[in-house]
């Protein structure tokens, strides 16, 4: 979401909060705009082009259907692998993803939603990978990496050498491609078969780095500076973030929106929305 609303040309102030204990009637990311609240993200995103923030402005009806499609391969084949990498996976959980979920949860939620998470996830690939003939959670595993690989295969090739998936600005897809991607990139992960495969496809790593220098650079004009534990920890939880968020994230494109009068992306607005986010990710 904050990708798209970057591209979209919204101007977001964002305020973490604190909603640990409020899990069962906190609603994290919501949109504040005057006097409006908005949650979820593809409510969000639908918020957004209703205010004419549209990324998608200047795509024909082709590319428009097959945003739809990619996104819906991601859901399907690239999703599962990540959940497996960062919560099912014992190395990577063990020493990258329960410390620092655990770090940002109050005593005593910090030994249980971590944990909660993991079985989760292990849920959430059994009930999409899990069907016969496949038995065992090793061949669900060797199912979704090779399913995950050749997705990104697909998107390697689809980008090619242009800088975006559609034209010489950025969308819907490039928000969605670079959520999945920017957190399996950029974490420091104990045991990362599916982040070697991608460090081979060069294409996507220079996307990824152009859009995180583009439009998430903390040292852009204008930005205060900051220390390096502070830089640290605010790379940490954009990475929660992105990992954390349902693919819903941009589930549908509204036939209507599209259609009614749109502006074109644009630099940011001066009229300033506030944006809550959680520190530490946990969901609803």
């Amino acid at each position: 979401w904050q990708a798209y609303a970057k591209f979209s040309g919204a101007k977001l102030t964002i305020q973490p909060v604190d909603w640990t204990w409020k899990t069962l009637t906190g609603t994290v990311p919501a949109l504040h705009c005057e006097g409006h609240t908005v949650t979820e993200p593809a409510q969000i995103l639908n918020f957004l082009r209703k205010q004419r923030y549209n990324a998608d402005y200047e795509l024909s009806a082709k590319q428009g259907a097959d945003t739809l499609a990619y996104i819906a391969l991601l859901e399907e084949k690239l999703r599962p692998a990540l959940l497996h990498t960062f919560w099912v996976d014992t190395e990577n959980y063990t020493n990258l993803t329960r410390p620092w979920f655990a770090s940002r949860c109050p005593f005593p939620l910090n030994f249980f939603i971590p944990g909660r998470q993991a079985r989760v996830a292990l849920s959430l690939i059994l009930l999409t990978k899990g069907e016969s003939p496949l038995h065992s959670i090793t061949e669900v595993e060797a199912k979704v990496y090779n399913e995950a690989k050749e997705c990104l295969n697909l998107l390697s090739h689809r980008l090619g050498t242009s800088p975006y998936f559609f034209g010489k600005m950025p969308g819907s897809l490039d928000a969605f491609v670079f959520g999945y991607i920017a957190p399996l990139l950029k974490a420091s992960l104990p045991s990362g078969p599916l982040k070697q495969h991608l460090n081979q496809l060069t294409n996507l790593c220079q996307f990824c780095d152009a859009v995180l220098k583009t439009y998430f650079d903390d040292d852009a004009p204008g930005s205060p500076p900051v220390s390096q534990d502070a830089s640290v920890d605010a790379n940490l939880q954009k990475l929660t973030q992105l990992v954390n968020k349902e693919s819903n994230l941009i589930e549908k494109m509204d036939d209507n929106l599209r259609s009614s009068p749109q502006h074109k992306p644009r630099a940011p607005p001066a009229r300033p929305t506030t944006l809550s986010s959680q520190k530490n990710s946990t969901p609803a």
